[in-house]
């Protein structure tokens, strides 16, 4: 009996001890359940939603670019496409095979869409080919049965109605690059077709202009196939963007320009900063990154000898020559260091220890005091008023008239020129500063280097009576814009005069390019030196700038305001290895500011 019962005992022990555990792991399970359906519900209804629930871009319009007037600079065209949706292709190789019995592809474009193929979204479709005629167009649309997963759109390709004549503006779009990835956060780069700024305009205001992607929500399958579409957002489009340019004085300018060789030129308003021309000639097309350049083409534009990419307007930098002149005038009249009725003797040079710096006239100007030094541009007064003013007063009146610094246009990539000092030379070669590079200075030789855009802008702080206008390409209010640099009205009144008699004066180097009775202009003419004459060559004549090679000829500067009564325009134009600037610079300049004046009301 006792046995049984022992039995019975250990038996109800271990249904006790499995019972507990049953409940014990059932309440485990329990709440388990319920952590995961009601506390968690919510995060897993999300999960469950994205892998059911996948969202596809749509790419805004992107906003166009616009001159002063309205007219479209860059707009959007119509394009066809052929792209491929992943989730349809069972075989890529297959169908490549087959899309080429209709369209070219490259081996480089082959590489580049198995790369997006694995890369991207799956439900992101991958771009094959832009850019497709009717014909293409047709025949893969008759075939489109047997290209699974192939698709054909439509799209919107960006277009530069004026090519040429304003590329070094507007600049231009690109597929996105690597650096492109790193340097700016974008959601959309993985649309087929999408674009970013590149250069000009269109990089300094990308954001802007690429407006925001709409999204298409797609219902997919366990597959990962489209069921259905559920949403849509519409994409909203980029913002238009007016410039201050003018088309219509822009493409005179540019047609004055063609002319050259190389050359470049800006006109600005002098009170708020507005730019109406800007030209770098030779220039490029546009059009040719809208889909992505070719090699070949892109070999030809970096290997030209003209720079066809640079925009000289800007970043483009030359000695100033002569033009510099104001400012070794303007630092000595600000110091109280020259009377503007002053005599200073020219014999054609100046002795500093054992060299001899020579004026461009052999033989000499005789007298002059400052206003017919300016007029006939005579070096060895201006050499007599760098002793007086020395480098330091010097470089602070050049970094005033914005030497040396970025203007601060709305362009990428603007450099900023130099304005060698003390401090300059010391940490560049180690070594102190001589009082005959001050006198190369002084004249805008030697080390001083400048934009035409910066020549321009340091005119405009000449006759707007001292304001520190900024250049600049959007449209804003129409006032002035720039601090006051705080000139002495007198010292900017006799450079007014001075400017004046350079080309309306007999004696004045751009006497011959003054304009027609009713319209007027003043202004600063230079010759930029680009190689150096020997003593012998002086000694036996020095060769004239036509019997030289083109690359060793000096460039060719003139930088003026007009009308001489209300000042409104400033400019400079630089002809690269011109010659001079009185010869070549100043009648390019004289018909540049008469049209700004014929077609004034407009502006």
């Amino acid at each position: 009996m006792s046995r049984e019962m022992e039995k019975s005992r250990l038996f109800t022990r271990r249904a006790v001890l499995i019972g507990g555990l049953q409940a014990g792991l059932f309440s485990l399970l329990a709440g388990r359940l319920y952590y995961l359906q009601v506390m968690q519900g919510d995060r897993f209804k999300v999960l469950a939603d994205d892998n059911r629930i996948h969202q596809r871009l749509i790419l805004p319009p992107r906003g166009q670019i616009l001159d002063r007037t309205g007219k479209a600079l860059a707009l959007n065209q119509q394009t066809y496409r052929v792209v491929l949706l992943p989730e349809h292709v069972t075989n890529l190789a297959v169908l490549l095979r087959d899309l080429k019995e209709f369209i070219t592809l490259s081996e480089n474009d082959e590489r580049r869409i198995e790369r997006d193929f694995k890369s991207k979204n799956r439900l992101n479709a991958v771009l094959v080919r832009e850019n497709l005629s009717w014909d293409q167009v047709s025949e893969i649309s008759l075939n489109i049965h047997r290209l699974m997963g192939a698709e054909v759109e439509v799209g919107e390709v960006r277009a530069y109605p004026y090519g040429i004549l304003t590329s070094h503006i507007v600049g231009y779009v690109g597929p996105f690059s690597p650096s492109d990835m790193q340097q700016r956060q974008h959601e959309d780069k993985d649309v087929p077709g999408a674009r970013v700024g590149k250069n000009g305009i269109e990089r300094h205001y990308d954001s802007m202009l690429r407006g925001r992607p709409g999204r298409v929500q797609l219902e997919v399958n366990a597959k990962g196939l489209v069921v259905r579409e559920l949403q849509r957002y519409e994409p909203k489009a980029g913002q238009d963007l007016p410039l201050t340019l003018d088309i219509t004085l822009q493409q005179i300018v540019q047609e004055r320009l063609a002319q050259e060789r190389s050359a470049a030129a800006v006109v600005m308003d002098v009170y708020t900063g507005a730019v109406y021309a800007l030209v770098s000639h030779p220039g490029f097309d546009s059009n040719l990154f809208a889909y992505g350049i070719s090699q070949k083409d892109w070999s030809g534009l970096n290997n030209d000898e003209l720079v066809p990419l640079l925009n000289k307007a800007v970043d483009g930098f030359y000695a100033p020559g002569s033009t510099f002149k104001i400012v070794t005038a303007l630092a000595a009249l600000e110091a109280g260091l020259v009377k503007p009725k002053e005599h200073i003797y020219c014999p054609g040079f100046v002795d500093l220890g054992n060299h001899r710096f020579h004026c461009w006239k052999r033989g000499g100007h005789g007298h002059m005091d400052l206003v017919t030094a300016m007029a006939a541009s005579c070096d060895t007064y201006f050499y007599e008023l760098a002793k007086r003013v020395g480098i330091d007063r010097l470089h602070e009146m050049a970094k005033r008239l914005g030497f040396g610094e970025k203007t601060g246009i709305d362009f990428p990539y603007e450099r900023g020129g130099l304005m060698p000092s003390r401090s300059w030379k010391m940490v560049l070669q180690g070594t102190s500063w001589q009082q005959g590079e001050t006198l190369l200075a002084a004249i805008g030789q030697g080390s001083v280097l400048a934009s035409p855009l910066q020549l321009a802008a340091m005119m405009a702080r000449v006759v707007n009576g001292g304001f520190a206008v900024t250049p600049h390409m959007t449209k804003q209010p129409e006032k002035t814009t720039g601090r006051s640099l705080g000139f002495q009205p007198r010292s900017l009144a006799i450079m007014k005069e001075a400017l004046i008699a350079v080309v309306n004066k007999p004696f004045g180097t751009a006497y011959g390019s003054r304009l027609e009775e009713g319209l007027s202009m003043a202004g600063k003419t230079g010759t930029s030196q680009v190689r150096r004459i020997s003593m012998a060559e002086r000694a036996t004549g020095i060769i004239s700038n036509d019997a030289l090679p083109w690359r060793e000829r000096d460039h060719a500067l003139f930088i003026s305001y007009a009308p001489v009564e209300k000042p409104r325009y400033a400019g400079a134009v630089i002809i690269e290895h011109g010659g001079s600037g009185a010869a070549k610079a100043a009648p390019v300049m004289r018909d540049i500011l008469a049209a700004c004046q014929h077609i004034r009301p407009e502006l």
